[in-house]
């Protein structure tokens, strides 16, 4: 198992896309702190960078790569080797470079202009969106063996979390703007990665007041220690349970 997540691991690191992502990354977060005085203009930037450059990179990318290894794979289920170690070990190199290239691209600039919680907070987070999004990917990958229709389900999903679900929240908000289901708005959120990951951060950099009576109950919920660790949970749980599904639609494919 270790073997093929070394194999993946150092094939994926020597791909052209994953290079440019990370000097790309690298590019547009040295700037936005080296052109601004204020360090918090350079966070939001990097923020923006989190919510929808690496979800879509990331959920496109391991799409992508898993269709193009359709021949290795099934090389790999030739071998004496049980299907559950050759997912997990698609999924461990997949996740590890992409996590490797968010940090060298936006994790060290983070780390060396904003060595605080909030620049913790966005590391944290941008690792985990990186995994969300890779899971996603092995699920949509799974569902058809055409490569259009995985890579159409594929953005249609990071369409979803990163531009239709605030949509469809506003829509509720204003339909329903006599009722008080700011309390709900709380457990809404926890149906989209991206925008727990956007609370988290925003929380940290002290924006909820701008957010009106709704960013003062997502303070007084996300705010607390209690908060924090269910919304990590949340974003845990927005990895595991698309692996697992995929997980056991791969044991059960006739590949």
């Amino acid at each position: 198992m270790n073997r093929i997540i070394r194999i993946i691991f150092l094939d994926i690191l020597k791909n052209k896309i994953i290079l440019a992502y990370t000097i790309i990354l690298g590019i547009l977060s040295w700037s936005s702190f080296g052109l601004e005085d204020n360090s918090a203009k350079g966070l939001l930037t990097i923020l923006n960078i989190i919510l929808f450059t690496v979800p879509l990179v990331s959920i496109l990318f391991a799409t992508i790569y898993l269709y193009n290894s359709s021949e290795f794979i099934e090389l790999l289920l030739s071998q004496p080797i049980k299907r559950k170690k050759i997912w997990l070990s698609l999924f461990l190199g997949l996740s590890l470079s992409m996590v490797l290239a968010f940090f060298i691209g936006a994790g060290i600039p983070l780390l060396v202009y904003a060595p605080d919680s909030v620049g913790i907070m966005m590391l944290v987070v941008g690792c985990l969106i990186s995994l969300v999004f890779v899971a996603l990917a092995f699920l949509s990958s799974i569902l058809t063996r055409d490569k259009s229709k995985g890579i159409g389900i594929a953005i249609m999903s990071w369409l979803y979390f990163a531009l239709l679900f605030d949509g469809i929240v506003l829509f509720l908000l204003f339909q329903f703007s006599d009722y008080p289901i700011e309390k709900a708005m709380v457990a809404v959120t926890a149906l989209s990665p991206i925008d727990l990951a956007r609370i988290q951060i925003l929380l940290q950099l002290d924006a909820s007041a701008m957010m009106g009576y709704t960013g003062a109950i997502f303070k007084d919920f996300f705010g607390t220690s209690l908060g924090l660790l269910i919304s990590f949970l949340l974003l845990c749980f927005w990895v595991v349970v698309p692996f697992f599904i995929s997980l056991i639609k791969f044991k059960n494919k006739d590949l």
